[in-house]
């Protein structure tokens, strides 16, 4: 999968985070009824994805078979 193919919004089953990725390397994650509770930047090398966000606090994350695994949360691509 090329790093096209992770761009969009990924969802946690019960839709409570919802973070989307953008093409010009950034994100904006949802939580519950706050919106852009947290911005920043992201970086995708193969299957792995690396996080920024706007106050320097950094997290990671992997894909596999689909399946966005970041911050012990299970996200999956919304159309």
């Amino acid at each position: 999968m090329t790093t096209d193919g992770y761009l969009g919004l990924w969802v946690t089953a019960d839709g409570h985070v919802r973070q989307r990725l953008l093409p010009d390397g950034r994100y904006d994650e949802a939580r519950g009824d706050r919106e852009s509770a947290y911005t920043g930047r992201y970086w995708i090398e193969g299957d792995h994805i690396r996080y920024e966000d706007d106050t320097g606090f950094s997290a990671d994350g992997d894909f596999r078979d689909g399946v966005l695994y970041h911050g012990g949360m299970v996200m999956y691509r919304q159309d």
